[in-house]
């Protein structure tokens, strides 16, 4: 089972969850399948079914024949226990077809089988072992991708055809060299029933993968408060080159499935083939994660004088004084605290080569005499323009924040008023030496990025566009799942 979800995922790319309904229209996450990409996956997606089949092996198969050169009027055979033992296709194709799907064409395969046998006739009746070597074997079909009415993706086989040239039998047990002696002729039934019956197995197989995409859930969850869904939203888009799959991207909280007051709007893929992969991440959803976020109050942070210190003083600068500059302007003797708020969703604008975050907010400074209640001495609004920088680390973006410009409103004070210039100084390097590093450690996690299982992303690179990120990558097969799943 867990084997052909591999499969599934290394031949598909596909990534869904049915449980959030939406009216979304337009995708946050598009991710385009190049020629070149389907050419790679074919060759990590033939590894996963060679293991696969060599696992499940093949259904046991009986019938009737007449052996007319030794005069017997039938036998009745049965196959069991049928194992693949190798497996070579060298020569397959995955080809496109404008809006339809996916042509498969394959010629010069062949195989190794091995399988119990048992034989009734009114003559005789015995039963042992036998080798079957299996070639010049041609497969062709067209796999229909579409999309179920709960949002997964649906595989179906249409156009299957298979033909096996050669066949070569080799018997064992007790009477195998008299057997041997006339395998010949028993070939062709065997050729002539494999043919009959091979295609309707990989159907039969097709509807067993549809069962276990039904099954997967791949909504990631982030801590204990976030969801993100990257469900299908409408029937893969294919065309004579490529295959784009529009993906949902959209955050929410955990027990709140309500969309986002905004919806994303249609972007567009520049038309590239160079990597395997292309992966548009839209500004909806870097927007739609700002306002899950905001809900949440993750990036609400308080900061007691200890966490200050311990930031401030560890900065290259030095600026660990700055308590006895804020000492200076209230006289206390206090503990001191820093109470850091986003009063709105941080706004998200992505600009060719540009993206930037603008965080609107408010600082309150606190105190908490012995024995009583905290106490704000200060608490102004504020605005934190920050820029964004990129990474791709292993299967994730990696966001990072560095403040840009910071600006106060006046202060509410209950005790005095401030020089609000020298004050937003002051909180400007307290959060850019103490609330950001907190901040980007958070970020540390990333956000996952769509990829089959067991496929890392290689050589990618990320673009800023104006509206949309632009991930560029090709993959690497890492079949570590062997060991997991099969004790090779």
């Amino acid at each position: 089972m867990e084997s052909e979800k591999i499969l599934v995922l290394c031949g598909c790319f596909l990534l869904w969850n049915p449980l959030i309904q939406s009216t979304q229209l337009y995708p946050g996450i598009k991710v385009r399948i190049t020629q070149k990409g389907l050419d790679y996956g074919m060759q990590a997606g033939m590894e996963a079914i060679e293991l696969i089949v060599k696992k499940n092996g093949i259904p046991d198969f009986k019938g009737s024949e007449s052996l007319e050169f030794l005069k017997v009027d039938y036998v009745d055979y049965n196959f069991s226990n049928i194992k693949i033992n190798t497996f070579s296709f060298p020569n397959i194709s995955l080809t496109p077809v404008s809006g339809t799907g996916v042509k498969v064409l394959s010629n010069h395969g062949s195989t190794n089988v091995s399988m119990a046998w048992e034989v009734t006739s009114p003559l005789f009746r015995d039963e042992g072992g036998a080798a079957l070597f299996l070639a010049e074997i041609f497969f062709s079909g067209l796999v229909n991708l579409s999309r179920s009415d709960t949002g997964h993706p649906t595989m179906k086989l249409e156009d299957c055809y298979i033909r096996v040239g050669h066949a070569h039998i080799s018997f064992s047990g007790e009477f195998s060299v008299l057997y041997n002696s006339f395998a010949e002729p028993m070939e062709k039934p065997i050729l002539k029933n494999l043919n009959k019956k091979l295609c309707p197995i990989i159907m039969d197989r097709f509807e067993d993968i549809n069962a276990n995409i039904s099954s997967l859930e791949v909504v990631t969850k982030f801590g204990e408060d976030i969801l993100l869904d990257y469900s299908l939203l409408e029937p893969p888009e294919i065309t004579q080159s490529s295959i784009d799959l529009n993906l949902k991207g959209t955050f929410y909280q955990v027990g709140n499935l309500t969309d986002p007051p905004f919806q994303p709007v249609p972007f567009t893929l520049p038309d590239r083939s160079d990597s395997m992969l292309y992966i548009g991440i839209s500004e909806y959803f870097l927007r739609s994660a700002a306002f899950t976020y905001f809900l949440t109050g993750a990036f609400n942070i308080t900061l007691t004088t200890k966490e200050l210190s311990k930031h401030l003083i560890q900065n290259p600068q030095g600026i660990g004084s700055l308590f006895s500059q804020i000492a200076e302007l209230y006289i206390m003797t206090q503990p001191l605290m820093m109470r850091v708020l986003t009063t709105e969703p941080p706004v998200v604008s992505l600009e060719p080569n540009n993206f930037t975050l603008n965080i609107p907010g408010s600082v309150v400074m606190l105190t908490k005499p012995k024995n009583a209640t905290e106490e704000a001495i200060v608490s102004m609004d504020f605005v934190a323009s920050t820029d964004v920088g990129l990474a791709i680390l292993g299967q994730k973006l990696i966001c990072s924040l560095s403040l840009n410009r910071f600006r106060l409103s006046g202060p509410e004070s209950n005790r005095s008023s401030i020089e609000v210039l020298r004050f937003e100084n002051i909180l400007s390097s307290i959060l850019h030496f103490g609330v950001f590093p907190l901040a980007n450690a958070r970020l540390q996690q990333g956000f996952p990025l769509p990829n089959p299982h067991q496929i890392s992303l290689v050589k990618s690179d990320i673009e800023v566009h104006k509206g949309f990120l632009l991930v560029s990558t090709d993959l690497r097969y890492d079949p570590l799942w062997k060991k997991q799943h099969f004790g090779g």
